[in-house]
């Protein structure tokens, strides 16, 4: 899983560290868009958290725009030049409103994301200027409705308490979208540009398998993807009757070919295809190589059969599960101490081959997840071709917090 001329490149190099195999990753671009049938992806920043790596992507055909995960880093991307910026989850960020007010630049190229009156209440009255009830942005702000994607089966005898999908916003049906984006078209201080909607139901769960499982994950995509199709459609039809929409936005890696089938989309969303950490090994309709990985090096021989590494326990959000632990990559045979894990400061590892490793040798694993792996570094070293080719900079090793 780890090509052999990647690991001779970063042989000499002090683990622990992080490295992207960019001809891995260049393959990972080009498939994600055969994928998505032609429609352009907007691209998952947390997923990447790297500016050089989302430069690299932005530059390839078919891709355009950034899918943020906070107004400070939409705005920090904005200063490195990134353009067409949608921010994907609600903001109370004061400081970060208040220097988008003040950017007439930035007010044009990022949109926030509102499901609600309060939200939008919240970023009027961080814009107002003191005593005022007006604006201070000198446009306005740029905002796109998130729309609830979750399946709810039965709703009408269960009132909606069994949810599958994300928790994410309280607009479902068509009426609480005309609602809100009627509010929005009432205020010359706000403008509509795009609807967007994520169905981590379809996009998040791996469905690879023959058990129960994977049986029920099956099921229940083909639902959403049948309730989504309907619901997403009509709710949008009526929105374009309120606001003139630039974009209506579906993601993620999991789902491209169900939302780019739906017809209803103008662009789609992803970005941890792109890196394809341990969680993406879970799923049927496709497969994207590993382009990430992060070295540990060997220091003890605790036993016969056993090594430990130095660190590892980068583990993955989520609910808590084997699933959210990193991926042993290379060599092959070795496994987590069960009374253990991955620590923080060591991880046992046993199993073929651990006796053969000396001390100082790297151990290369994946985390389960693609961008979080970038929060525990200051940057990557870029290979292809066998050889070590340049430097990428993470969020982190740009010294910023988001």
């Amino acid at each position: 899983m780890v090509r052999e001329e990647l690991r001779r490149a970063v042989g000499d190099l002090d683990g622990p560290f992080g490295v992207i195999d960019r001809d891995a990753f260049d393959r990972n671009i080009a498939a994600l868009r055969a994928r998505a049938a032609e429609l352009p992806i907007r691209v998952a920043s947390k997923s990447l958290r790297v500016p050089r790596a989302l430069e690299r992507v932005l530059s390839a055909p078919g891709y355009g725009g950034i899918l943020a995960f906070s107004l400070p880093e939409a705005l920090d991307l904005h200063r490195l030049g990134f353009r067409d910026i949608v921010v994907a989850y609600p903001t109370v960020h004061r400081e970060g409103l208040r220097a988008l007010a003040a950017d007439a630049e930035a007010l044009a190229h990022i949109t926030l994301m509102v499901d609600s009156d309060e939200g939008i209440d919240v970023l009027l009255a961080a814009l107002a200027p003191t005593g005022s009830a007006g604006s201070a942005a000198a446009q306005p702000l740029r905002l796109c409705l998130d729309l609830d994607a979750s399946l709810r089966p039965a709703a009408r005898f269960t009132r909606g308490r069994v949810h599958l999908g994300a928790r994410r916003s309280p607009v479902r049906e068509t009426a609480e979208a005309r609602a809100l984006a009627g509010r929005v078209a009432a205020d010359r201080r706000l403008r509509l540009v795009g609807v967007m909607s994520y169905e981590g139901q379809i996009a998040g769960l791996g469905d690879a398998g023959r058990g129960p499982h994977a049986l029920a994950v099956r099921t229940v995509r083909r639902m959403s993807v049948a309730e989504l199709r309907e619901r997403r459609t009509r709710v949008v039809a009526a929105l374009h009757e309120v606001a003139e929409l630039e974009f209506v936005n579906g993601d993620g890696t999991g789902s491209l070919e169900t939302s780019a089938a739906e017809g209803t989309l103008t662009e789609l969303t992803a970005g941890s295809g792109l890196l394809s950490p341990g969680l993406y090994d879970t799923y049927r309709g496709f497969r994207h190589e590993p382009a990430a990985f992060f070295a540990l090096p060997v220091v003890r021989r605790p036993a016969p059969g056993w090594v430990t590494v130095a660190g590892g326990g980068w583990i993955a959000s989520g609910p808590p599960g084997d699933d959210r632990q990193p991926t042993i990559a290379w060599p092959a045979g070795l496994a987590y101490s069960s009374t253990e894990g991955p620590g923080e400061v060591q991880t046992p590892l046993h199993g073929p081959g651990a006796d053969t490793l000396p001390l100082g040798a790297h151990v290369f694993l994946r985390h389960a997840k693609a961008g979080e792996l970038a929060e525990h570094l200051t940057g990557f070293h870029v290979v292809a071709a066998g050889e070590i080719i340049d430097s990428w900079s993470t969020y982190r090793g740009s010294g910023w917090a988001h």
